[in-house]
Formats: C-alpha cells, structure tokens, sequence
C-alpha cells in the first residue's frame, strides 16, 4: 500500500512538473532598478502568462555600465544571458561585437511572421540602425530631456514658462532675486548640455555624421555655439541662478524639495516627479539659444534597448522574437510609455496613449514625442555614436566640473574634451578595425 501511496504522488508530482519542464527559458539582464525593476517584472510575468511555451526570466544586474561589461564578460565565458539591456552610449561598442551580437532585424525576420519595422518610431530607432538602415537592437526605454518647472513657484512669482536660453536665464534670476536657493538645476550635464543641446541646435557634436560614418570620427563640439553655452551657464552659477549638483540625476532632489525653480532632466523622470511633488509641476519643451538658430531642430534620445547575443539554440530565439512582439504590442508599450515617461517605440502605443485620454489628463507628457518629432532628423541631430563613448562622458563631466568650480574657462574645457575624447577614439579605432 505504501508503495502504491509513493507511486502515485510521483505521479501526480510529474504531472504537476511536466507544463513547467517543457518550457524554454529566456534570460534577460536589465538595469532597472526600484519600481522601474517592479515594472519589469511585471512585463515578464504578462508575457509568460499570455502563452505556456516560454518563460522569460528577468534579472537585475545593477547599473547601466555594469550590465553591459557583465554581460561581455558572461559571453567570453559562455554563460551570456539571451537578451541584454544596454544603453544607448554603449551602441558602438556592442556593433563592433561582431560575431556577439544577434541583430534584431535578422532575429525578427527569421522568427516573427508578418514584422514590421516600419511600425516604430523613425526618431527613436534611428539611433540603434546600421548604415544600411536595419534595426540590430530593440528600443525599450527610450527617453529624450525636457525642462521641468515648478508650476507653483512661476504663478507666486509672475512668471511665463520660458521658450529660450535668454528667458531661463531671466527667469532664473528673478527667483534667486526673490528668495529661492536657485533658479535651475540640470540632470546628466553631458547628455543635456553637450549632446543634446547640440542636436536641439542642429550644431555637430563629431565629425562623419556624428560618428555614424565610421571608426575615423573626431569630435566637434568646439564651437562657437556650445562654448557660448558653457559661458551662459558659468555666469549663472555665480548667483545660483544655475546650480550644479552632481553628476547624472543628482538634481532631483532639489526640485523636487522645492530649491530650485527649473530642472532640466530626462521625460522618464515623470513618475518620480509625478509622485514625489509636493506641488503643481509641468514639462516644456527645451528652450532654444537664439543667438544660434530661431527654431529648435530636434532632441535626440537617451535611454536603452535590448540586444540580443550569440550562441544560444534556435528554439530560444524563436521565444525572444516571441517576447520581442509582446513588447512591442500597443497595450504593453502604451502601459509602460504611461507609468515611466519613457517614450511609446511605436506609433500605435502613442495613438492608443491619446485614445485613451492619457495627454489631455496629464498635459505636457506628449512633450518628448514632440521633440523627437519636431523636425526631419539631420546629420548632426539623428544620434551619436563613438567608440568608448562612456570613458567620452567621463571626460566631459570632470571639464565641465573644471568650469563650475572656476579652474578653467569653458573654451580651455570644451577644447579639452575635443582633446582627451579624440584620444579616446583613436584607441577604439586601433582595436576595432
């Protein structure tokens, strides 16, 4: 009886096992942290419960830097995940992983009946497409700087939202004037300042298409615009009419603790704002430096995308483009775009976001959309994209500390970074060609 008993509860155990045994697993390595961490999870456990062939396997592995070095490490020693989160300063080191790297295009062709690629957004794949124009990665979390401002404090203080460099800046003073720590703070200073200011103002940042034309780009960022915009934001700090607060997000806190008026940070920055602001807040597009053009060009975008590596079997693939078009569904994307900031990768997910009310109950959240739409992208505005790009930002950031701390003036430091970043692109070039 007893061995009756035990046989059927291995029985009923295998039974229970074998749904669960017969399943493909996709691991996939993210940098999203917090309730961004949460979300992901979510995403996963949707697309698992939506089909019982493929289980997708989410796992954090910290920054955006050490997700992207762990998972070249992972692939020397054969344990690479299926899909890695990378960002988007990481895109030419991943593009010269030849033999690394699965591209999209190729992926979604071969296992996703009926793709279209020309069902996403121009200006947001445009930065992760090959010279010929197919798409080797998939944009997840993309996003693109706005200009956040205390609603609250321009009404007490009479203020309209500004539309230009000069504007800001008055706007700035007459906070500091009237009693406020500072006027503007900036997020992530080399995206914004450097890059995307560039971009906004249709100004090269390299040489070649900003690097889209090969290993042999130098940057070109010393010009007259950008040093002139260096200089505007050095006089702003003498009276904290700008204060800089430390690299990448480090300013959140004080707009968000009201110190400062204005904040110039990334659209994903929404659901943090939305729910940690004691006060009535709004995004507005970037204000442009008339002394260089009239009218805005377009922004570019940050964020990441999800690539996929080599040296896994064919029926694993076949599940990534699986979870590849969930992703991309406009339910999903619509979801996501609406709880992060992050810009909908599709046209479909905006046009849902709108039929469903989304822009008219949280104004100004279609900002970003309409940034990167603005104009048709140009040389100097479709992206950037250099070897060592990260060890790039470095360098821009201690320049640019070398200006608010007064050690150098903002032509030494832009010439500096046009110095050190060319060194740096040479180094790529020598072991990539």
């Amino acid at each position: 009886m007893l061995r009756m008993r035990l046989l059927v509860v291995l029985t009923l155990a295998a039974l229970v096992a074998a749904p669960a045994a017969a399943q493909t697993e996709i691991v996939w390595w993210h940098a999203m942290g917090g309730a961004l961490g949460e979300k992901v999870n979510e995403i996963a456990a949707g697309f698992n419960e939506s089909q019982d062939e493929y289980v997708v396997t989410p796992v954090y592995r910290g920054s955006y830097a050490e997700t992207m070095t762990g998972a070249i490490a992972a692939f020397r020693a054969g344990e690479q995940p299926h899909i890695v989160q990378v960002f988007e300063v990481g895109t030419a080191t991943m593009m010269a992983a030849e033999g690394g790297i699965y591209p999209v295009h190729e992926l979604m062709g071969k296992y996703a009946e009926g793709w279209n690629p020309d069902a996403y957004l121009p200006a947001v794949i445009s930065y992760y497409v090959s010279d010929e124009g197919n798409l080797l990665s998939l944009p997840f979390n993309s996003s693109t700087p706005v200009l956040w401002y205390n609603q609250d404090a321009l009404d007490e203080l009479g203020l309209e939202v500004p539309t230009t460099w000069e504007e800001l800046e008055a706007a700035a003073n007459t906070a500091v004037e009237n009693g406020w720590e500072c006027g503007m703070t900036s997020a992530w200073q080399t995206w914004i300042q450097l890059e995307n200011f560039s971009a906004w103002h249709d100004l090269p940042f390299a040489t070649l298409n900003n690097g889209y034309g090969g290993l042999g780009t130098e940057m070109a960022i010393d010009n007259e615009g950008v040093i002139n915009h260096i200089a505007q934001l050095q006089r702003m700090t003498e009276n904290n009419a700008f204060v800089y607060p430390g690299r990448e997000s480090a300013g959140e806190p004080m707009f968000l603790n009201q110190e400062c008026v204005f904040f110039f940070n990334s659209s994903a920055g929404y659901g943090a704002i939305n729910t940690g602001a004691d006060f009535e807040f709004g995004q507005t597009m970037m204000p442009v430096d008339t002394r260089i053009r009239e009218e805005p060009q377009n922004s570019i975008i940050g964020g990441a995308t999800l690539w996929v590596l080599q040296g896994h079997e064919e029926e694993e693939y076949r599940g990534v483009a699986r979870f590849f078009e969930y992703l991309s569904t406009p339910e999903v994307q619509a979801d996501w775009h609406q709880f992060t900031g992050y810009v909908p990768i599709t046209l479909a997910a905006y046009e849902l976001s709108q039929e469903q009310g989304f822009y008219e109950e949280n104004p100004g959240t279609d900002t970003a959309i309409k940034q990167l739409t603005l104009n048709e992208p140009t040389p100097n505005s479709r992206g950037i994209r250099l070897g060592n790009f990260v060890q790039i930002r470095t360098v821009m950031d201690e320049e640019l500390e070398a200006v608010w701390s007064g050690q150098k003036t903002p032509e030494e430091a832009i010439n500096a970074i046009v110095q050190r970043g060319n060194e740096l692109l040479r180094q790529f070039e020598r072991a990539n060609r």
